[in-house]
C-alpha cells in the first residue's frame, strides 16, 4: 500500500464528529441545525420543549437560534393550553403544518409569539423515552409549504438523531440524580427534610433561575439542571454522625465544625458517583457540584467551606441557598411551626446582600402567587 493510499483511507471527515465533543446540548443542536441547513435552507429554527409530568407544564429546554430570533426563552405553559400539541400525543404521530395561518385566530401566548417572529410552517415530532412522553421537537420555517415528502423523510432521520441525543442526556441526568437520591435514601433520610421539601426547593430554584435568566445569561438548559440538582444540595449530610445531625439543641463549636464539612463531603460523594457511572462528560454537571459544595457560602464572605464572597459564589449555589432557606422557614419541623410567607419574606430581605444574594431574593419575592401555587401543590399534609 502506497503512502497516498494510506492517506486516502482517512480522507473523509465525519460530518457529525462534533457531536462526540463534551459540549452542551444546545450547542450540539445548533451544530446539527447548520448541517440541516445545507440540505434544507428553509428550516429556520430547531427547538426542544420538555414536559413536566408533575405539573403538566411544557417548558423550553434547548434551541438552535441566536439572539432575539428565538420566540421562546425561559417560557412555560400548561399542555392543556395547547390543544393542537396534545393531539400529537393522542395520535402518537408528528404534526405537519404547511401554513401556520390556520392558527391566526389563536389566542394562546405561544401561538402569538410564533406568529410575531414570522414563522409560516412547522413540523413537530413527539419525543418518547420507553413509551413515556417527554416533550416535543420543533422544526420551523419562514416559508409556506416548504416540507415535501422527500424532505420529510430526511428530516425524520435528523429528528430521531436529535431525539436520541436529548433522551440520552436526560437518561444520564436521571441516572445521576437517582444514584444520589438512592445514596441519600440508604440513610432513611436521617435529616429532617421531607420528600416534599425536596420538590418545593426544586421549584423555588427554577422560579428564581427563570427570573434571573436574562440578566445572568442562564439558558433554559441550565435552568433545568438547576431545577434537577438543587434538591440534592445537602447530600453530604449522610456523612455527618446522627449525634450531630439530629441533635435537638444548639451545636457546640466542635460539633458545628464537623457539620460544616458536609458541603465538601457532598462534592466527594457526587464525584464518586460520576466516576462510578462514567458521567463526567454529562453537560452542566458542575452545576450539581457547585450547589453541593457552595450552598452555605455567604455574600459577605462569612459562609463555608471556603469563605467565598459575592460573585465568587456560583449563581446556581446562590439560587439554591435562597430556595432552601425560604422553604426551611415556611415548613413545619419537629422543633418549629411554619412561618408565614410574609414573615419569611421579611427575613430574606433582612439577609439580602449579607448572607443571601440580593437578586436571588428579589427574584423569589417578585412571585408570591407562584410561590403559593408551589406550596399548595406540594403540601406536607401529613404534618399538618
Amino acid at each position: 500500500m502506497t503512502l497516498q493510499q494510506k492517506e486516502d483511507l482517512f480522507a473523509h471527515q465525519d460530518t457529525l464528529a462534533r457531536l462526540h465533543e463534551d459540549i452542551p446540548l444546545s450547542d450540539k443542536l445548533s451544530f446539527i441545525h447548520q448541517i440541516i441547513l445545507q440540505d434544507f435552507p428553509f428550516i429556520s429554527r430547531v427547538a426542544i420543549a420538555l414536559f413536566d409530568e408533575q405539573t403538566e407544564m411544557l417548558k423550553t429546554y434547548a434551541h438552535s437560534t441566536e439572539g432575539d430570533e428565538h420566540p421562546f426563552v425561559t417560557y412555560e405553559a400548561p399542555l392543556d393550553a395547547a390543544p393542537s400539541l396534545r393531539e400529537i400525543i393522542q395520535h402518537r404521530r408528528p404534526r405537519l403544518v404547511q401554513d401556520l395561518n390556520i392558527f391566526t385566530k389563536g389566542k394562546h401566548e405561544h401561538t402569538k409569539r410564533i406568529a410575531a417572529k414570522g414563522y409560516k410552517a412547522s413540523y413537530t415530532m413527539p419525543l418518547y423515552q420507553s413509551a413515556a412522553f417527554v416533550g416535543f421537537l420543533f422544526f420551523n420555517s419562514l416559508e409556506e409549504h416548504p416540507f415535501t415528502p422527500k424532505a420529510l423523510r430526511q428530516i425524520d432521520i435528523y429528528g430521531h438523531l436529535i431525539a436520541l441525543m436529548v433522551i440520552n442526556e436526560l437518561a444520564a441526568i436521571r441516572t445521576l440524580v437517582s444514584a444520589v437520591q438512592a445514596t441519600r435514601s440508604m440513610t432513611h433520610y436521617r435529616d429532617i427534610e421531607t420528600g416534599l421539601h425536596i420538590e418545593r426547593t426544586a421549584h423555588y430554584a427554577r422560579l428564581i433561575a427563570r427570573e434571573l435568566a436574562v440578566d445572568y445569561k442562564i439558558s433554559d438548559e441550565q435552568i433545568e439542571h438547576i431545577f434537577l440538582f438543587s434538591p440534592l444540595h445537602d447530600i453530604g449530610k449522610i456523612g455527618i454522625p446522627d449525634s450531630i445531625l439530629r441533635k435537638p439543641g444548639k451545636l457546640s463549636d466542635e460539633e458545628f465544625s464537623i457539620m460544616k464539612t458536609h458541603p465538601g463531603k457532598g462534592r466527594e460523594i457526587i464525584d464518586s458517583i460520576l466516576e462510578d457511572f462514567s458521567l463526567y462528560a454529562l453537560g452542566h454537571v458542575n452545576i450539581m457540584r457547585n450547589i453541593a459544595e457552595y450552598h452555605h457560602e455567604a455574600i459577605d464572605g462569612s459562609g463555608y467551606p471556603k469563605g467565598l464572597k459575592g460573585d465568587e459564589i456560583p449563581i446556581e449555589a446562590r439560587i439554591s441557598a435562597v430556595a432552601d432557606v425560604f422553604d426551611a422557614l415556611t415548613s413545619r419541623r419537629a422543633y418549629k411551626v411554619p412561618w408565614s410567607n410574609e414573615k419569611a419574606f421579611a427575613l430574606l430581605q433582612q439577609l439580602s446582600n449579607s448572607k443571601l444574594d440580593r437578586d436571588c431574593v428579589k427574584a423569589l419575592l417578585n412571585n408570591p402567587d407562584k410561590i403559593l401555587e408551589i406550596q399548595q401543590r406540594f403540601r406536607d399534609d401529613e404534618l399538618v
